[in-house]
């Protein structure tokens, strides 16, 4: 309810802001491209101990945690606060299913013991967006940073081997919500009322695992960049 009544608070925030300011300008701004998920040495850790799920998972499947790197879109709706500065709320989506095997075993029958390991993010962020050149130049670069509310899901789903070495059917589901800063930069190119361009953004946010799922870790990294191509429409 916190991160809810956060995110109303910014919303009015920015409606006033947009109705107050008479010179403001608004655009959407849609974005697609590529989510890059933070890789295995940088993930979740507690005293020097991994507690991230996915390169827990490394010493029991055989994937690569950059087989999780899958295409993303978002849209923000941006207000010009004055010829310098934006300020801007956004939603996003990335999800991506990667399969996996066990390691080191096999059915009675020799065939893989396979899974399928799926993670969601809906990010919904509240940024800030500097352009020093304005907003009225041939090519505007901008940087910018906020803040993100993300809504995630992780889960394992196909045969697994339980603790009196049957093999069965599971589905293990964790889901919430993590918040974490998020750093952004780009460029615009303005073509009439739209502005191609550009943009690479960073997250960082940790989620939490439920312990009565079994998961090999307590936590889910939700940090990586993301590449992205923008078409800001004005309205």
């Amino acid at each position: 309810m916190r991160r809810v009544s956060s995110i109303l608070s910014i919303t009015i925030v920015l409606c006033a802001l947009s109705a107050t300011a008479a010179h403001a300008q608004q655009s959407l701004n849609l974005s697609f491209g590529t989510f890059s998920i933070k890789g295995a040495s940088s993930r979740a850790v507690t005293n020097g101990i991994s507690d991230d799920v996915l390169v827990n998972d490394q010493d029991l499947f055989a994937f690569n945690i950059k087989d999780f790197n899958g295409l993303t879109f978002g849209a923000d709706y941006l207000i010009g606060i004055n010829d310098f500065i934006d300020a801007g709320l956004g939603i996003g989506y990335y999800q991506k299913t990667v399969p996996s095997v066990y390691l080191d075993f096999v059915n009675s029958d020799g065939s893989e013991i396979e899974q399928n390991l799926r993670l969601r993010i809906t990010p919904l962020t509240a940024t800030f967006r500097v352009l020093p050149l304005g907003r009225q130049a041939p090519f505007q670069p901008y940087v910018g940073a906020g803040v993100g509310f993300f809504s995630y899901k992780y889960s394992e789903t196909g045969d697994f081997i339980f603790t009196d070495n049957s093999v069965g059917s599971g589905n293990y589901v964790g889901s919430g919500w993590a918040t974490g800063p998020v750093i952004l930069g780009g460029v615009r190119f303005p073509l009439g009322t739209v502005e191609i361009g550009g943009e690479v953004r960073w997250q960082h946010a940790v989620g939490n695992l439920p312990a009565d799922q079994g998961f090999a870790g307590s936590k889910i990294d939700l940090g990586g960049w993301t590449y992205v191509t923008t078409f800001n429409i004005h309205f």
